[in-house]
């Protein structure tokens, strides 16, 4: 039996001897990732600008891997950052200890994190791996202003969240890779969301 079960390795072996190679031209030309591709983070917006997160820490809390920190910061009638009480004045993810597992996304209550299909995180540096708020927020489109400032969608934070079915803001082509968009629009494959 034992000279079966070497000759069924050796036609597996043999078998992908022959296969054409596949040879990718990597960094001039970028493979596209699956749709529904766990990357980097992004700190997604309400439409007018104000951010989705509200400092609850939740996604710090489910990180096995412990990468990410926040620091809940009180809203003002002055200073207002998001729709709620509070809001994110610290947040940080470390690249360098993260494993891409989602968990942080299933957490977050307000669909504030959503992972991209970006991939290439490579730095000289580990102190360049901690990304910060600024860099993982999404960034402005037409139509939004910079926080902090009033609520424009409503005068309380429910009206954000239940407007938020219906006009879900950005995620800044979080939640959808190139192509799927190019497929949807011809009918001819689906878009998948980034889970």
């Amino acid at each position: 039996m034992s000279a079966i079960g070497a000759f069924k390795g050796f036609g597996v072996t043999f078998a992908h001897m022959f296969r054409k190679t596949v040879t990718t031209a990597y960094p001039f030309e970028t493979p596209v990732s699956a749709p529904r591709y766990h990357g980097r983070h992004i700190l997604n917006r309400h439409p007018d600008g104000l951010e989705k997160c509200i400092g609850c820490e939740l996604c710090a809390w489910a990180c096995p891997a412990d990468a990410i920190y926040v620091e809940g910061g009180d809203n003002t009638e002055d200073q207002r950052y998001s729709p709620g009480e509070r809001y994110a004045s610290v947040y940080q993810i470390n690249y360098a200890r993260c494993i891409f597992c989602g968990l942080c996304i299933e957490a977050c209550p307000t669909r504030s994190l959503t992972m991209s299909n970006e991939y290439e995180l490579a730095r000289d540096s580990r102190q360049d791996l901690i990304f910060t708020k600024e860099q993982l927020l999404a960034p402005l489109l037409p139509g939004m202003d910079q926080p902090p400032h009033p609520m424009y969608l409503g005068d309380t934070e429910k009206d954000y969240y239940i407007g938020a079915l219906t006009n879900p803001g950005t995620s800044a082509g979080a939640e959808r890779a190139p192509w799927s968009e190019q497929h949807t629009a011809d009918g001819s494959g689906t878009t998948g969301g980034a889970a």
